[in-house]
């Protein structure tokens, strides 16, 4: 590291020290290094060697284990006689956002897991990489193998540029319908381009994807626009045929400790999203010592970033054991491979600061009672921390959805009720992805996307 360490005597007494947040810890080449793609892409020859494994079983129990319904044997065919056009194809077409997912999707927990050759040899076939192959080679040969169908005339409102948004802006623009796609953030893409580690998606493949979905056509994105501050949904009912709401949550959890304001503690998804956005990493400041709040994909990702922006000691402090985080066996040990410890059935009880700055957090020791509920034993112990990062989780923000509204949404579990097509309590109103009960990932929320888009064309068509 560019730095050099911090006096002993001054870390064993957790006073300041000038230098404990900084930028620059790290020099630009290591930087580049540390931030670069994760997973390094398959060549051909890799690729049909990896292809040669399926046993392209009948009823594969990868392709169920798929949220989206990917036929996976079916694209592994198609990659092993060298049809690379048919294989992103034939993903694509169930899930438009198969790049991404094939970074980011946690395949060990589903289509990996599911490979039957993971129960014979502990070794599944590598589908996610195969996928990224195949869909990697279409972005990169700059063909559009869609085509709309005749223009319908309807037009539908899209609210959010998310995976869950995208994914029903292009199936409906797909079906002959004109879509408006509001975004209030500067750019498409949501957690894709916001939310999720800068190494598993480099080299702005967010952007290129976004690129690829809007360039079908009949899609017109309109950026700095919020549901609720620019946009309110009587006004969208009244101007288009149909509503899909993909907003995602927009509230973050607190730890609900004294002091939780000072300068020091940091909420994990806007540090994500502003390391995501920065040209020069380099700019953003960090501290030495770290300590992340949580348990989930977004913890993880907090933590091995920090490490990777030049933090000397890097913790998570996670109320629970190994099991019961969200985050899976995978990220878990990915975390504890690049020098993040976990710190299991802990949690933050007092925030210690000195000169109106944090720097230690004191933390209990919890267990389970008889009935299985979470409780602290009493036993407690400090952690010296110059940055805290909460990564307790997001949650949904109904007021857009309720403030002026004549008929407000119907809620279930915290957010939106929907049915099994995605369709609100509203007729014309369909919403997904994490803003309605359900699994938090973006295989998931595409698959609400494309869900509610064919709902949305079989009501739009029967009236």
């Amino acid at each position: 590291m560019a730095d050099a360490m911090a006096d002993p005597r001054t870390a064993d007494s957790g006073m300041a020290d000038s230098g404990d947040i900084a930028a620059r810890r790290l020099a630009p080449g290591e930087l580049g290094e540390n931030f670069a793609d994760i997973h390094p892409p398959l060549d051909r020859k890799q690729a049909l060697v990896e292809a040669s494994r399926c046993y392209f079983c009948y009823d594969a129990p990868c392709m169920e284990a798929c949220p989206t319904g990917i036929d996976v044997p079916g694209f592994i065919r198609k990659i092993g006689s060298d049809n690379l056009k048919g294989a992103a194809l034939r993903i694509l077409e169930e899930n438009i956002l198969g790049g991404a997912c094939a970074r980011v999707c946690p395949v060990e927990i589903l289509c990996e897991q599911a490979c039957v050759r993971t129960a014979q040899e502990a070794k599944p076939v590598r589908i996610g990489a195969l996928q990224r192959y195949a869909t990697d080679w279409l972005f990169a040969s700059g063909i559009q193998p869609f085509t709309r169908q005749p223009a319908t005339g309807r037009r539908i409102a899209v609210v959010g540029a998310g995976p869950a948004g995208l994914a029903c802006a292009h199936r409906l623009s797909l079906l002959g319908h004109d879509v408006t796609l509001f975004e209030a953030r500067p750019k498409a893409g949501g957690l894709n381009e916001y939310g999720i580690a800068a190494y598993k998606v480099p080299e702005d493949f967010a952007q290129t994807e976004v690129d690829f979905v809007l360039s079908l056509g009949g899609i017109t994105p309109q950026f700095g626009q919020a549901l609720g501050r620019d946009l309110s949904l009587d006004q969208l009912r009244r101007d288009f045929d149909a509503v899909f709401l993909g907003i995602g949550l927009a509230g973050v959890n607190a730890l609900g400790l004294e002091g939780e304001a000072i300068e020091g503690v940091i909420d994990a998804v806007a540090y994500i999203a502003r390391l995501r956005q920065a040209t020069d990493k380099g700019t953003l400041e960090i501290g030495r010592r770290v300590v992340v709040i949580g348990g989930g994909n977004t913890a993880v990702d907090i933590a091995v970033q920090a490490k990777r922006l030049g933090a000397e000691d890097v913790t998570m402090v996670y109320r629970r054991g190994a099991p019961h985080m969200s985050a899976t066996g995978h990220e878990q040990e990915f975390a504890q491979t690049n020098g993040v410890k976990i710190k299991y059935w802990a949690r933050p009880v007092r925030l210690i600061t000195r000169g109106g700055r944090l720097k230690e957090v004191e933390c209990e020791c919890t267990q389970l009672d008889e009935q299985g509920r979470l409780m602290g034993t009493g036993d407690r112990f400090t952690l010296l921390a110059d940055m805290l990062f909460k990564a307790i989780g997001q949650t949904f923000v109904p007021a857009p959805l309720e403030s002026g509204v004549a008929e407000p949404l119907d809620l279930a579990q915290g957010r939106i009720l929907v049915n099994a097509d995605r369709q609100t309590s509203l007729p014309d109103v369909w919403a997904g992805g994490d803003c309605v009960p359900g699994q938090d990932l973006t295989v998931s929320a595409v698959e609400d996307g494309k869900i509610a888009a064919q709902a949305i064309d079989r009501a739009l068509r029967r009236a």
